[in-house]
This record gives structure tokens, C-alpha cells and sequence, in this order.
């Protein structure tokens, strides 16, 4: 699982709410558009983004397999049927382009994850959503960043106990069972040890959060994401760039 990694990279000194519309408006371009044109902007946008972070494709493929595994199984099962021809390869690249879409919003994420710090996050969406919705928001990601991988943290040493014990011997259901009960009762230990340490720390909606501002270089990105947003809005325009089909 990626975190935060301090660092002198150009996506490192962006501000957060341009990242984050990079991220909104390549979305909606992926999905707005699901043909080769759509994919291949698509393409140069995660590209760019992994070489502005710094970022090795083969470290996200590491660190989120799990959803690239799932995505590669969608077009097999899009394919399968219940009879003569068995496999249809129509549905299967239906399915293909559907899941296709999904990758390079990973990579983009990926990226903003590793170059971005908690605390700006919570300060990007609690200036982007205002109210107590917003501060909500901003809670919310920001414990589940620094949550997240703790748990993942404890089911790894979990894991690794059980195959230390002769674990592998014992049949796949016992293992799964004991490896989500123990990881359970630790996230439960966790989360009350949590609540504590933000009473202890006297918690606040309201606290001073890092000050964000704009400068010459985030323009640009701020730009892109707005275009990527708005580029369903093309197919209204003759002679649009990106072919609907």
C-alpha cells in the first residue's frame, strides 16, 4: 500500500486541490469517452503524472495488485457463457474497455497519494467543500490514509505468524478464519486506542491546517483538470477531438 513519501519531485510541490482536479476531470474523460482516443489521453495523462511523482508503474502494480487482479478478471467473466460458444469474445472486450478505463485513474491516485501529505488533503477538501460537510469530509480522508495501512500493516504480520506457526498445513478455511479474527480484534484495539489519543490531543473540527496557495506552476495543472472535466462538453461542438465512438 503506497503513503506519503517526502520528496523534491515536481508533483510534490503542487498544490493538492490542482491534483485532485487532475484526478476529478480524468474520470469523467474516461468514462466519458470509452474508445482509443478516450484511453489514449488517458494514457498520457497517468504517464506524465507517474514521471512528474517519480513514480515506478511497477511499484503501483506491487502495491495495488489486488485491484488489478479483480480488474483482469472482469473481461474473463464478461466472456464466459452457458453454452455453445462458451466463450464469446464479444462481451469479453466490452468488458475490457469498461475495466480498461478504470487503470489510469489508479495511477494518477497512486501518484497523488505518495507525493501528497495528509494534512494538506484535509485542508484541500475542507477549502473545496465548506460547511461542516466539508470538515467532515476532511476527517474522514484523512483517517482512513493514515488507518488504512496500519491494518493492512496487521494483517501482513498476521499472515506471516501464521506461516511461521506451520500455518500452511492447516486447511484454507481455518487459516482465512483465524488471520480475519485476529485482524479484527487488532483494528477494533486500534480504533479505541485512536479514540483516545484524538481526546488526549483535545480534537478539533476546527484546527489550523496547512495554508495553500497557488503559484505559477499549479495553474497549469488546474487547467488541465478543468479540461478534462468539461470535455464531455466537446461532443456539442462540430468537429470535436475525441470521437464519442
Amino acid at each position: 500500500m503506497l503513503t506519503y513519501e517526502p520528496g523534491d519531485s515536481v508533483a510534490h510541490g503542487l498544490d493538492p486541490r490542482g491534483k485532485l482536479a487532475v484526478q476529478f476531470g480524468l474520470a469523467i474523460t474516461v468514462f466519458a469517452y470509452p474508445t482509443p482516443a478516450g484511453f489514449a489521453v488517458g494514457g498520457l495523462v497517468a504517464v506524465a503524472a507517474l514521471a512528474a511523482g517519480r513514480l515506478s508503474p511497477v511499484s503501483v502494480l506491487r502495491a495495488y495488485w489486488v485491484v488489478f487482479a479483480f480488474l483482469a478478471v472482469g473481461p474473463i467473466l464478461g466472456g464466459v457463457a452457458l453454452g455453445d460458444p462458451w466463450f464469446r469474445v464479444g462481451p469479453a472486450l466490452d468488458s475490457l474497455r469498461s475495466v480498461a478505463r478504470v487503470v489510469p485513474v489508479v495511477f494518477v491516485s497512486a501518484v497523488y497519494v505518495r507525493t501528497t501529505p495528509v494534512r494538506e488533503t484535509r485542508a484541500a477538501i475542507q477549502r473545496m467543500v465548506p460547511g461542516r460537510v466539508g470538515r467532515l469530509f476532511g476527517v474522514g480522508v484523512g483517517l482512513v490514509f493514515r488507518f488504512f495501512p496500519v491494518v493492512l500493516g496487521d494483517l501482513r504480520a498476521i499472515r506471516t505468524a501464521v506461516r511461521a506457526r506451520g500455518g500452511e498445513r492447516r486447511p484454507l478455511r481455518d487459516r482465512v478464519r483465524r488471520i480475519l479474527a485476529r485482524g479484527l480484534q487488532r483494528s477494533f484495539l486500534r480504533a479505541d486506542r485512536l479514540t483516545l489519543a484524538l481526546r488526549a490531543r483535545c480534537f478539533a473540527w476546527n484546527p489550523t491546517l496547512p495554508a495553500l496557495r497557488f503559484r505559477g506552476r499549479d495553474y497549469p495543472v488546474l487547467a488541465l483538470g478543468l479540461a478534462l472535466a468539461c470535455s464531455p462538453l466537446f461532443t456539442l461542438v462540430p468537429g470535436r477531438f475525441i470521437p464519442v465512438a
